[in-house]
Formats: C-alpha cells, sequence, structure tokens
C-alpha cells in the first residue's frame, strides 16, 4: 500500500524558510540568583545559596534570556507563535533536539553580571523520511559579560510532521557503553519535577504538562521529559561524580523521547586519560535517549 503524503514544505516554501538564515538578534539579561536556588531545589542539591559572584553551573544559563511571550502571541502548543526571529515552519511537532556548547572557564557568566546573549540563524534544513518531514534549524548564541565572550552554543531544533499511525517507530538503539557505567542514577520524572522545570525556563510547551493535548492531538504515550532538563541531569551527575570539575566543552544529542510513565536513568563513564566524559541516558526498557561527551579543563 502506498502510504505517500503530500509534503507541506514544497521548494518554495523552504526558500522562503530558508530566507532566515543568517538572520539575528541581541537579547540583555542580568543573571539572579532566584532561578540559581530553585533549580538547585528542583534537582535536590544541598548547594551553597548564590550570591553575586556564583559562577552560573554549565547549563544553568538556560534559566535566562527565556522567551516572553504575551499571553495573545501563544500558539496552540503553548510555544509563542511561529514567524519573527523563528521561521514560521508548518509543521506541528517541535523538539530541540541536541546542541554544541563551549564555555570559557576564565570567564564564567556570575550573579550580578549584565549578559547580552547575540543569536543568530545558521541554518534551516529539510529531510523527508518514511516518519514524515523534518526541518531542522541550527541558531547559534553567543553570550557576553563585560570581560567578553564567555559562552558559545548551536542550538539544534526540529519540527516534525504530525504523528501518523502507519508511520514506522525508528528502531531503538542500546547505549554504546552500556555495563559500562562508572556512575548512575535513577529518576523518577513525575509531574511536579516537569512542571517545576518548566516554570523555572517559563516553558508553556504542552507536551510537558498536559496528558490530553499530547496523547490526543501530537500522539504520545505520555508527558514527554524535557530534553533541555535531561541534558541538565547529564551535566549533574558529572558534578556529583566529579566535584570541582570544570566543564570546557558538551555536546549532546536525543535520540528517543523520554515519557513520565516511568522511571528512567542517567549513566557517565570517564576516559582513561580524565579529559572527556561520555554520558547518557536510557529509558526503562534500556534503551538510548540522549547521548553526549563532556570535556574536562
Amino acid at each position: 500500500m502506498n502510504h505517500a503524503v503530500t509534503p507541506q514544505i514544497d521548494p518554495a516554501l523552504l526558500a522562503h524558510l530558508q530566507s532566515w538564515q543568517g538572520k539575528s538578534e541581541t537579547t540583555p539579561d542580568t543573571v539572579t540568583a532566584a532561578p540559581l536556588r530553585a533549580l538547585s531545589a528542583t534537582l535536590d542539591r544541598d548547594d551553597p545559596a548564590p550570591h553575586a559572584g556564583t559562577a552560573v553551573p554549565p547549563l544553568w544559563h538556560w534559566l535566562y534570556f527565556l522567551p516572553h511571550a504575551r499571553q495573545s502571541e501563544i500558539g496552540p502548543d503553548g510555544h509563542p507563535q511561529r514567524g519573527g526571529f523563528l521561521p514560521p515552519v508548518p509543521l506541528p511537532r517541535r523538539m530541540w533536539a541536541g546542541g554544541r556548547l563551549r564555555w570559557d572557564t576564565a570567564n564564567p557568566l556570575r550573579v550580578g553580571q549584565d549578559v547580552e546573549r547575540h543569536s543568530t540563524i545558521r541554518s534551516v534544513t529539510h529531510k523527508a523520511g518514511r516518519s514524515g518531514e523534518l526541518l531542522f534549524v541550527v541558531v547559534e548564541h553567543q553570550f557576553r559579560n563585560a570581560q567578553g565572550l564567555a559562552l558559545t552554543e548551536e542550538h539544534d531544533i526540529v519540527y516534525r510532521s504530525a504523528a501518523r499511525a502507519d508511520a514506522p517507530a525508528p528502531p531503538p538503539q542500546k547505549p554504546p557503553l552500556e555495563g559500562q557505567a562508572a556512575w548512575s542514577r535513577t529518576l523518577v520524572p513525575d509531574d511536579v519535577l516537569l512542571f517545576r522545570y518548566s516554570a523555572l525556563t517559563f516553558n508553556g510547551h504542552r507536551i510537558h504538562y498536559d496528558r490530553r493535548y499530547v496523547t490526543e492531538v501530537e500522539g504520545y504515550p505520555g508527558l514527554i521529559v524535557h530534553g533541555p532538563l535531561i541534558a541538565t541531569l547529564l551535566v549533574d551527575l558529572l558534578r556529583r561524580s566529579l566535584p570541582g570539575a570544570q566543564v570546557l566543552a558538551f555536546d549532546f544529542r536525543a535520540v528517543r523521547p523520554t515519557f513520565d510513565l516511568h522511571p528512567f536513568s542517567v549513566h557517565g563513564t570517564p576516559s582513561a586519560d580524565g579529559k572527556t566524559v561520555q554520558l547518557w541516558a536510557q529509558d526503562h526498557e534500556g534503551w538510548l535517549t540522549m547521548q553526549a561527551t563532556a570535556t574536562l579543563a
């Protein structure tokens, strides 16, 4: 049987979406202590209270530069309506697919600093496969304080077609270092954890808290655990296992959605020379859900 579907993104529309390549914007923010205290509590950490001069831990910069769309500008999925800085991609499902981050450890972001984020759309690419259409947007963010560049981040966003009953599921993958974890931690992604992280990042995306929406509209079996939260938990595992380690770089890729229906686990194994750490997350069945590499100072 032929299940071909007319593509939503034809060459003319793709050319229009690709006209966003090179667009940029600059956003200011001030690093404050309250979000750091709140995320520390959410991750069940016993950190000293942050104060002026406290360095922002790796990936915790995601607590700042949050989207502040007015309520009338929110789309049906809970995200700001499409268009503006990001291209108006018509595909309904939007996910954070991964990223690459590089820190200047001599110039960390610190509480009390005024910081600017300069964002540029680096690429807009389209693919069509057996499971439907995909459109990938890569955004580069450069974070600067008074001392200069502190962090460079490439953020991968993927837009997907609506779920189809006849679409083949991608085959699951086993972790590449299965059974070789030096560190492991099991987590329960309950509604409260997902709500707190959504609130901290001012993320209105309904896939993380609206069970009826995520199951009936987007076709997933349960609430989806935020990709950035899983990435943060991977780095948190590293920080718990190697206190005082300085992260120079972090590359991560989401492989498979994690749902709130079961516990999941995070794992890590340092290299023999101690320069890198392989990190990964897996679901309750042992399938790989996120893969990452941290480079240490």
